[in-house]
């Protein structure tokens, strides 16, 4: 589409603006320099579309976590939700549901995601056939860490960073519950992957961006836009690429999303992505029936871009690029040694391998008192990620050693690799469940085993408590707790009666 250049004058403090000679209502209260680009770039007829659009509910979605729940079956019986084109596991919901008094989003059976962005699975799945190292370098708070994971070849590790620390606590609370052991969340910044030197070969940059396609999503954005802060985006975006463009190996890939309409964030960056590195750019097979916008910058080369008046879900961007194999890597720096010195190995007791599936494939390690479970085959990764970055988490805590006691932890029970049989399991009530997720004590039945016990509903594990006959102790983590008292008078739940596996 060609960019088309009209004249624009606004009556100011108005509803109404005229824009060449079309009367534009903005009852969202729009700024006036983003209808200004916006109707340039789209035309009247499909300015009108985009804002009518924006005036409507936003869509609700899910993508399921295949380890935990069947889609098959979830999609059957669901009153027959309509399935995301793009994404296997990914539904459209018809109305919004109290997330947070169902149990199973708890447990990591799925991930509130929207629509849009799930595109990044199409980009994956054509480019990414054999085990690679990954890397989400703005990944929280999670929604594309997860969808990488779910999607990325055995075999793979993904390293997801977050330089916040109040949104690196969501990414890693997000990352636990979908339960992965192949997973490593660090806290750095871009330009600290330097370190690194040829260590990924994908990169994906969900990057911080001015925010277009959020409007209708989070108006609060629309207060923060101005032309000044989308020059701002266009130059963080650029360093925060050229920060970690050493770290992608030669013949690499790099996914660049925003969630921004703009050609300044997004196609103009890609083009100074190929003249700054030298790379290509790829294209994504993608259906005519799914009206996916490409590039609107009067160049050739392919990119995605979601308008919410064309496809269901918010705005959103996407382009590949691959390095180019001929690229030298540079000359390596010697990392900052994080560790000043390596502690002697602690212990892990001989028992608690039995508590995961195929233990003979894991690395064990203790640290502080905390075992973790990470895979052998990635085991030299780790190490070379925690000599250069801040890492926080990787791989899964499965216990802590407290003196003479073992207690399981709870990562453990909402993962992958829990061995359901190890534990006496008892199945809670949906009211039940609704006060362990409070963190509130239980009462079980006379007859439950003394003892650490897994506490599950409609079979899916929520997590431990230890029975000590009288009453059980609740193991819930405190921070993760249901903090409102409100009770639904009915079960509130997307997954009915007998779906978890």
């Amino acid at each position: 589409m060609q960019r088309e250049e009209k004249n624009f004058t606004f009556r100011q403090n108005s509803p109404i603006f005229v824009a060449g000679f079309a009367t534009i209502d903005n009852d969202m209260n729009l700024p006036n320099a983003f209808i200004q680009s916006t109707f340039s770039l789209l035309g009247q007829e499909e300015f009108d579309k985009l804002r009518k659009a924006l005036e409507e509910e936003a869509s609700i979605s899910i993508r399921l976590n295949g380890r935990k729940i069947s889609g098959t079956s979830f999609s059957s019986v669901s009153n027959e939700l309509e399935n995301i084109p793009w994404c296997k596991e990914g539904y459209y919901l018809k109305e919004r549901p109290a997330f947070t008094f169902d149990p199973a989003f708890h447990a990591g059976t799925y991930y509130v995601q929207g629509a849009s962005s799930m595109f990044l699975e199409q980009a994956v799945i054509q480019y990414i056939t054999g085990a690679v190292t990954a890397l989400d370098l703005c990944a929280a708070p999670g929604g594309k860490s997860t969808h990488l994971r779910s999607l990325l070849p055995e075999g793979s590790l993904l390293v997801s960073n977050e330089v916040i620390r109040s949104r690196n606590v969501i990414l890693a609370e997000n990352l636990a519950k979908w339960g992965d052991p192949t997973c490593v969340v660090t806290q750095n910044d871009p330009r600290d992957f330097a370190g690194l030197p040829a260590f990924f070969d994908l990169i994906v940059t969900d990057i911080p961006c001015s925010g277009e396609g959020m409007f209708r999503k989070d108006p609060a954005s629309i207060q923060e836009w101005s032309p000044e802060n989308v020059e701002i985006c266009r130059k963080r975006q650029q360093r925060i690429i050229t920060d970690c463009w050493k770290a992608l190996k030669p013949g690499g890939i790099l996914i660049y999303s925003t969630c921004t309409y703009n050609t300044q964030e997004n196609e103009e960056n890609i083009t100074w992505i190929c003249n700054e590195f030298g790379a290509t750019v790829l294209p994504v097979d993608t259906p005519e029936s799914w009206n996916i916008t490409g590039n609107m910058w009067n160049q050739e080369f392919p990119v995605y871009r979601f308008f919410p008046h064309r496809t269901r879900g918010e705005g959103f961007f996407l382009a590949i690029v691959r390095k180019s194999d001929t690229e030298e890597e540079g000359e390596k720096r010697n990392p900052k040694k994080r560790e000043k010195k390596r502690q002697p190995a602690e212990k892990v007791p001989v028992e608690i391998s039995g508590w995961i599936q195929s233990p003979e494939s894991y690395h064990l390690e203790s640290r502080n008192g905390v075992i973790s479970a990470f895979p052998t085959t990635l085991q030299e990764k780790r190490l070379s990620l925690r000599s250069a970055l801040h890492v926080i988490q990787s791989g899964v805590e499965i216990a802590e050693v407290k003196g003479k006691n073992i207690i399981p932890r709870h990562a453990l029970a909402i993962s992958t690799l829990f061995n359901k049989t190890a534990f006496p399991a008892y199945e809670l009530s949906y009211r039940q469940a609704l006060s362990y997720l409070r963190s509130e004590a239980l009462i079980l039945p006379p007859d439950t085993p003394c003892g650490y016990i897994i506490l599950t509903w409609k079979g899916i594990p929520l997590g431990f408590a230890k029975n000590i006959g009288n009453r059980a102790n609740n193991l819930y983590p405190q921070e993760w707790r249901i903090r409102s008292s409100y009770l639904p008078e009915t079960e509130n739940s997307i997954f009915p009666a007998d779906e978890a596996k």
